[in-house]
């Protein structure tokens, strides 16, 4: 049978080199080798061990079944106090990583700056928490402070190169027509770059201060403050039932944080 010629002005299906095909072929080729190869490295091959301890696990699932909530005004408070925690660690990460993004942006600074700007984003980011966190532990003392601060650092750098993607992706016209007024750089930035920036800055702000009530609670286990410290003692003296509560606490505080988010953006778009 005859394959039939494409129809007149109907482009031709896009055809791929054997070089890009065989680059493909490379690079999934060697995600899978890696997880062959890392399959007893993160000891996969235990994972039947679920159902050899279910004895434990159905100790642990009875105590958390049956929720405490006699200590609520406790625990509402410290997840309240992890929250703030939140908004002011991405309270301050906003304004360090807005002047960072544009450092950071191709289409704005120039090379010898970016470069090196970009590194320290890559440190802020590649640090976890828990390591910032115990290093302001140390520095400021225990409490919330050293949460906000381990906060404030990662997220700085997090922000600060979607920041400066969101840069470099803006229409470059409203930039040259405040250029061709003759304003200076700065008004070029302030009234070209900002405003179409602004709302996309804004969601991604917002992305972060969701995820950071979840990392606030996890800084509270290295005593930086919070309910995640209250979690961390219930769970070392074997209180699954107040454990339980505190979840719950957590999952609600965290739900109504992405509701609250989700409305944000919708009004930003």
């Amino acid at each position: 049978m005859s394959q039939t010629a494409p129809a007149a002005g109907v482009p031709a299906a896009p055809t791929r080199s054997f070089g890009s095909m065989l680059l493909d072929l490379i690079i999934w080729g060697g995600i899978a080798a890696v997880l062959v190869f890392s399959f007893n490295a993160v000891d996969l091959k235990h994972v039947s061990r679920l159902i050899t301890n279910s004895a434990n696990i159905q100790t642990f699932a009875e105590g958390l079944s049956h929720p405490d909530f006699s200590e609520w005004r406790l625990m509402v408070s410290q997840m309240w106090q992890t929250i703030q925690m939140a908004l002011w660690g991405t309270f301050l990460a906003v304004l360090l990583a807005v002047p960072l993004s544009l450092a950071a942006a191709r289409n704005i600074a120039p090379a010898w700056v970016v470069w090196p700007i970009r590194r320290v984003m890559d440190l802020l980011r590649s640090i976890p928490d828990l390591v910032v966190g115990l290093l302001f532990i140390v520095a400021v003392g225990l409490g919330p402070l050293a949460g906000v601060l381990a906060i404030t650092l990662n997220t700085a750098g997090v922000l600060a190169k979607l920041f400066s993607e969101a840069v470099e992706s803006i229409d470059k016209g409203p930039v040259e027509g405040v250029r061709a007024t003759g304003a200076s750089s700065l008004h070029e930035i302030v009234w070209g770059v900002i405003p179409q920036v602004a709302p996309l800055w804004t969601s991604f702000a917002l992305y972060r201060f969701e995820s950071n009530s979840r990392s606030a609670t996890v800084l509270g286990l290295i005593g930086a403050g919070g309910i995640g410290q209250l979690l961390f003692d219930n769970m070392n003296g074997f209180k699954y039932a107040q454990v339980s509560a505190i979840v719950i606490i957590i999952i609600v505080a965290v739900t109504l944080i992405d509701t609250l988010s989700q409305i944000m953006r919708k009004r930003l778009l």
